[in-house]
């Protein structure tokens, strides 16, 4: 067998057990839309610890976190910083959410946020700024799959049909299982993703320039600046002020990314709930070995056509076993499926229940909302694979640049409903659609900002400014209610839910 003939059959191994086990999840979980959506609520601490950090050890750090290091060195630091710091918030936001989740039935952000204030239009405008944010974040997974089968194949596969192929699988079990499916796969792939991270991260520096620390010391020797933080931007130092406002806006919104917060209307409990966020900073630590990886390509002796493709490019034309390369494609293959999967699965659910069902008010009965869903998850897959195929974004740049701008301004809402009893669902719905579109403008007409921020704050600011002006004295009854049932202080014990 030749070498190319053992990679393709590594990766393609991984490919069917990855079908296999998301296939035969489905049968942990009831055939309800709760189900489906939520797993019953039943998930425990070992598939809530993978479900959320795999679902972000993804192909954006398996592939974009080495480009990032490989094309601006100490800028790529920043993903470190927002991944350890993101999920603080969770540890109080997140039981909060679970226990008025199981007061009132919920599945989604949306949901919660939009009973909170009775206001169903704010789960409409909630479901369509999800999918703004979705979108670009699946596509960097698709994109991230097709670079692996690109190179392992020798440039044989078109990227575009590697992305069909691993998404094909990807679909497959989503539309099957649901978020079981989501859980039991992220377990496989986030193993995998584990063990690799390391073993390459020690392998490859050492094969090529003897030890980690010789290729510390050379790339000081020739090309110092990418050792400095904030390392250098299209071929100029970048700004300090871009810099960190890009880590503080990407930190805020991490908590609130939708597909991340329902997972607080999965666990068995809030105790399960809380380990998962202090036991999460560690998937931080896998981090380090692949931005290692990136900086072994600075003075590698040929260079990629894209940045977020160093580590298959170095794998591809190096003296190295067929079956580590396998190995590696597999485990990169892991990352992109590991994100796209739970981001799919999320996407389409909050379309469905959100979009359509609660701001709408269409009612669906389990098996109709089940097959919408389904319906749902396809369009937005065909969705996602062409914007994937147009884009010229990499993949960091997708992830921090399109779709942390949109779910950042999800915390004035969810911190609102949650919290502050003034809040009222005007003000969050304005709130929201103002924000939201001020941050888009400054996305597509960057030179209108006045300071060189990260685009998202400008939104957040004006969005939580638009909250507070538009808030009241007394809330009421109901919403006091829920905010005793969010504190657990309601005397029904759902402080232990």
């Amino acid at each position: 067998m030749t070498d190319s003939a053992i990679i393709l059959s590594i990766a393609v191994g991984y490919l069917v057990l990855s079908l296999v086990v998301g296939l035969s999840a489905g049968g942990r979980a009831s055939r309800t839309a709760t189900g489906y959506v939520a797993g019953d609520r039943a998930l425990g601490t070992l598939l809530m610890y993978f479900i959320t950090g795999a679902t972000i050890f993804s192909a954006f750090a398996f592939l974009g976190g080495p480009g990032k290091s490989y094309s601006g060195g100490a800028a790529a630091f920043a993903i470190l910083a927002y991944g350890t710091l993101g999920f603080i918030p969770f540890y109080f936001l997140g039981p909060r959410a679970a226990r008025v989740g199981r007061a009132y039935g919920f599945v989604t952000q949306a949901e919660m946020v939009s009973t909170r204030f009775d206001t169903r239009a704010i789960a409409g405008v909630m479901a369509v700024t999800s999918a703004l944010a979705f979108v670009p974040y699946l596509a960097l997974q698709m994109k991230g799959a097709g670079y692996v089968l690109f190179e392992m194949t020798g440039g044989d596969l078109p990227r575009w049909a590697g992305s069909a192929i691993v998404y094909s699988v990807v679909l497959a079990y989503v539309l099957k299982s649901g978020v079981m499916g989501v859980g039991w796969t992220n377990t496989l792939q986030g193993i995998l993703m584990m063990a690799l991270a390391w073993g390459f991260g020690l392998y490859l520096p050492g094969k090529i320039y003897g030890s980690v620390g010789e290729m510390f010391r050379q790339i000081e020797e020739v090309r110092p600046e990418l050792l400095r933080a904030p390392g250098p931007s299209g071929g100029e130092p970048a700004s300090w002020l871009g810099y960190t406002t890009s880590v503080v806006a990407t930190a805020l919104g991490f908590s609130f990314w939708p597909h991340l917060f329902m997972k607080a209307f999965t666990a068995k409990s809030v105790v399960t709930l809380r380990r998962t966020v202090v036991l999460y900073p560690t998937f931080q630590l896998f981090l380090v070995p692949l931005l290692i990886l990136g900086f072994a390509g600075v003075l590698f002796e040929s260079h990629p056509a894209a940045a977020d493709q160093i580590l298959p490019h170095i794998l591809m034309r190096i003296d190295a076993s067929p079956v580590l390369i396998g190995l590696f494609c597999a485990g990169a293959l892991a990352a992109s499926m590991s994100s796209g999967d739970a981001i799919l699965h999320a996407c389409a659910s909050i379309l469905v229940r959100d979009g359509y069902g609660r701001a709408l008010s269409r009612e669906l009965d389990p098996g109709r909302q089940r097959f919408a869903i389904r319906a749902t998850v396809v369009v937005v897959l065909v969705a996602s694979y062409v914007f994937a195929q147009v884009s010229t974004e990499d993949l960091v740049g997708l992830l921090f640049n399109y779709a942390y701008v949109p779910v950042v301004q999800f915390a004035p809402g969810v911190v609102a409903a949650l919290y502050w009893s003034r809040a009222t669902g005007r003000g969050v719905l304005a709130g929201l659609v103002m924000g939201t579109a001020l941050s888009l403008i400054f996305q597509v007409w960057p030179e209108l900002k006045p300071l060189d921020l990260h685009t998202a704050l400008y939104g957040l600011f004006l969005n939580a400014t638009i909250v507070v002006a538009l808030s009241r004295r007394s809330a009421g009854g109901e919403a006091e209610r829920f905010l005793s049932i969010a504190a657990g202080s309601d005397g029904s014990g759902a402080s232990g839910a």
